[in-house]
């Protein structure tokens, strides 16, 4: 079964310092049918103003990713990590049993725009851990790469669910298939451009579920970014 959300569809909250569109409830957007899906918990699509962020503050029991598009997101956090991020980076946070970090727009003068994804580990209490990776355009062209995973396959981040994330660029004539194993369930959401995605064309914000997974067709469109999901099984949409 599939189910198309539209990025209208979402969540939107305005702070002055941040913009906000939330794929699933959280914080003041509260949706019943949208609670999240299968260990998918939170897709926030923000754009924070020049010198703005968020404050350090606290989570546990969560893996965080942490995707840029465009300009420099400055972290800090209670590990001890501190860094500055980039599009192409991708940063895992896992929580375990309490983390506190802040994020800041590391620039004075242009916004920056990412995604931050929380999927619900599939353990608890662990210490929490920090990771940073770039994958480069190249990586992504044409092709579902894969960026986050539980066993670090081909590089990718580790985060501690039955989950894959896989991230691409497509342009006009470019397309990629994704199978998936018997049992699982699909989420891309589309981070800017436009593509299609088993024949249904979307744009940016466009979200797509698949539940009983089998397989997934990107194809370009105009300049098209994705980020596609493989998780467990989910109820249907």
């Amino acid at each position: 079964m599939q189910a198309l959300r539209k990025a209208q569809d979402r969540g939107h909250a305005r702070h002055g310092w941040l913009e906000s569109w939330h794929s699933f409830s959280f914080a003041g957007y509260f949706d019943p049918q949208h609670m999240g899906f299968s260990a998918l918990r939170v897709i926030n699509d923000d754009v924070i103003a020049p010198a703005q962020g968020f404050g350090t503050h606290g989570h546990r029991d969560m893996e965080i990713i942490t995707y840029v598009l465009a300009g420099e997101l400055a972290h800090r956090d209670s590990m001890g990590n501190g860094s500055t991020i980039r599009p192409g980076d991708v940063q895992r946070m896992s929580a375990g049993r309490g983390v506190q970090h802040s994020e800041f727009n590391a620039s004075r003068t242009d916004p920056v725009h990412l995604l931050q994804i929380w999927i619900a580990p599939n353990v608890r209490g662990i210490a929490p851990g920090y990771e940073e990776k770039h994958f480069g355009a190249s990586e992504k062209r044409g092709r579902l790469c894969l960026i986050a995973s539980p066993d670090a396959a081909a590089g990718s981040v580790t985060i501690h669910q039955d989950a894959r994330v896989y991230a691409g660029l497509f342009d006009s004539g470019e397309c990629a298939v994704l199978g998936f194993a018997a049992g699982r369930s699909a989420y891309v959401h589309v981070a800017r451009g436009t593509l299609s995605v088993n024949g249904h064309r979307l744009g940016a914000g466009d979200a797509l579920k698949l539940t009983s997974a089998t397989a997934m067709e990107i194809a370009g469109g105009d300049a098209g970014e994705a980020l596609v999901f493989d998780l467990p099984q989910a109820d249907a949409p």
